[in-house]
C-alpha cells in the first residue's frame, strides 16, 4: 500500500509555549495520540529559542528542510542543526534548549517509540533518476527540497511536490525522478 500526503491538504498546529508550531504529516496506529504512537512524523517551525518538549521513550531525528539552523543545547553538548550538519538524532527524555540561528528554522521531525519500533533517517540527493533503497517494511519519503518529484514502481506513478510525503508499505522496487530534488527517507523498522 502507498500513500500520497500533500503538504497542501495539513494544517499546523502552534505550539503551547508560542515558539513555533508544528504540521503532522503521519501518525502510526492512525488516530494515535502524542502519548500513545508507535512512530509519528512531522514538520516543526522554530521561530524562538526554548526548551523542547519532553517525549520519554521516544526516540528522534531532526533534519533541516529550510533555514539558516538551530544551535541544539543538550546541557554538557552542544550541535548546530545547519546546511552543513543537516541530521541529528536524540532521545525523547533529552533536556533541549534550541537556539533560532537566523529569523526561523523548518525542521522534519522523525519519532519511534522504544521497544516497539525504531527508525533511520537519510537524505538522497536525486538528480535525474535514482532506485530508492528501502530498509523496512514502512519507508516515508518527504521531498525537503526541489519543484517536483515523479516515485514510480512496476504498478504505480506518483508526483510529489515540495512537501509532500509518500508511505509506502508495498514490497515493491521503486525508482525516484526529478531534475533536482533532496528527499528525506525514513525506514520505520518493527522490533
Amino acid at each position: 500500500m502507498t500513500q500520497l500526503i500533500q503538504y497542501a491538504n495539513l494544517r499546523s498546529a502552534p505550539w503551547k509555549n508560542g515558539g513555533g508550531s508544528t504540521t503532522e504529516i503521519a501518525i502510526s496506529p492512525a488516530g494515535a495520540h502524542l502519548d500513545d504512537f508507535e512512530w509519528r512524523v512531522s514538520l516543526a517551525t522554530i521561530a524562538q529559542d526554548g526548551p523542547f518538549s519532553s517525549f520519554p521513550g521516544i526516540d528522534r531525528s531532526l533534519a533541516l528542510v529550510d533555514g539558516d539552523g538551530v544551535l541544539l543545547d543538550f546541557g554538557d553538548e552542544r550541535f548546530v542543526l545547519s546546511p552543513a550538519e543537516p541530521l541529528i538524532e536524540f532521545a525523547g527524555e533529552d533536556a533541549v534548549h534550541a537556539t533560532v540561528t537566523g529569523q526561523h528554522t523548518t525542521d522534519f521531525n522523525v519519532m519511534t517509540r522504544r521497544g516497539l519500533c525504531r527508525h533511520r533517517l537519510e537524505v538522497c540527493v536525486v538528480r535525474g533518476t535514482e532506485a530508492l533503497k528501502r530498509r523496512a517494511g514502512t519507508t516515508l519519503l518527504f521531498l525537503a527540497e526541489g519543484e517536483s518529484l515523479t516515485l514510480s514502481s512496476a504498478r504505480e506513478r506518483i508526483a510529489m511536490v515540495r512537501y509532500d510525503t509518500v508511505v509506502i508499505e508495498a514490497d515493491d522496487d521503486w525508482t525516484m525522478e526529478a531534475q533536482q530534488a533532496t528527499v528525506l527517507v525514513a525506514d520505520i523498522i518493527r522490533n
